[in-house]
């Protein structure tokens, strides 16, 4: 029950991390030590799945999609994502600096330590790195595109695949990116409004996406873990940019109903913003949100480390009992 309730709570965090722009779910996957059970568990459903309940039924069954990993995962993700889309609209609103700032620090901290985990890391493995971090500046640019693919129906459901798979991904905010498609409003609105019809279609474009880049981010890790850890390392710091605070807007487009995408930004310095925009930078309180995400994450990412180290001399200790 304890374990399961974890899981809850990391879900909670992973949708509440989607609901804004800038931040991936898959970040706080990582974080919280749940990155690659995660990605394994997504793969496993598929026909293998029907092959297992045909075997042994639903016990077989649940312990091949890893559901008591899963059902409280999903429950957590989606009370985050209904509760916290309210809020997550209103800060932004009224407060988008300081959500920023929070974020900023949170991301940054996560690539200190996602960072750690390679044990024999060598010089090619910046490949790897650069290319995650040139994918990271380059793919929102590249997202005003998919509003050319067809009828607004076809649009939301390719719309979900890419942001279903950035979720999947540190560092590459799915939010961000429906932004940069101009879907951000259309699904927000419809999740909070309970619109059936769009919920479907975004959500047949996320089951699309799921399974097919889960078995992809599967297969790499489990054949070039270390690397396919760099590349990862780099979508999170190639993220950074999107969150800083003080940034001024100077290319968009609009999309299909007027609404504003963004797409390119200069980044400032808070003296430089404040003149810019006649605003406070509200300095403080953003470094002090910078330091509280910053901390966090490092507190959960000891914790988890404490936890591994734990279970591991446990293993150790019991194979040297039956031994």
């Amino acid at each position: 029950m304890k374990r399961h309730l974890g899981i809850f709570f990391k879900g909670a965090g992973m949708g509440a991390a989607d609901a804004v722009p800038g931040v991936s779910g898959g970040t706080i996957a990582f974080v919280t030590g749940i990155y690659e059970e995660l990605i394994h568990s997504i793969k496993q459903f598929g026909p293998s799945a029907f092959v297992a309940w045909r075997r042994g039924g639903f016990p077989l069954l649940a312990a091949h999609l890893n559901l008591a990993f899963v059902l409280p995962l999903l429950a957590g993700i989606a009370t985050s994502l209904v509760s916290v889309a309210h809020l997550a609209v209103w800060l932004l609103d009224e407060y988008p600096l300081l959500l920023d700032g929070f974020f900023f620090g949170l991301v940054a901290a996560s690539a200190v330590v996602v960072s750690r985990h390679p044990a024999d890391w060598q010089w090619w493995h910046l490949l790897p790195l650069a290319g995650g971090l040139l994918l990271a500046h380059g793919l929102p640019s590249l997202m005003p595109l998919v509003t050319q693919v067809g009828n607004a129906d076809l649009v939301l459901v390719v719309g979900g695949a890419i942001a279903i798979s950035a979720l999947l991904l540190p560092g590459v905010s799915g939010s961000f990116l429906l932004l940069t498609m101009g879907l951000y409003g259309t699904v927000m609105e419809g999740i909070r409004g309970v619109d059936l019809g769009l919920i479907g279609l975004f959500g047949i474009g996320c089951l699309i996406g799921l399974f097919g880049f889960s078995r992809l981010l599967s297969w790499l890790l489990r054949h070039h873990h270390i690397a396919t850890l760099q590349l990862l390392v780099g979508f999170i710091i190639g993220s950074l940019p999107v969150l800083w605070p003080w940034r001024e807007l100077v290319r968009y487009q609009l999309g299909a109903e007027g609404q504003m995408i963004p797409l390119d930004y200069r980044y400032l310095t808070p003296a430089d913003f404040a003149d810019l925009t006649g605003d406070s930078a509200h300095l403080p309180a953003v470094v002090a949100l910078m330091l509280a995400g910053a901390v966090l994450v490092l507190l959960i990412g000891r914790a988890n480390r404490n936890a591994t180290a734990g279970s591991e001399q446990g293993a150790d200790k019991e194979e040297g009992s039956n031994a």
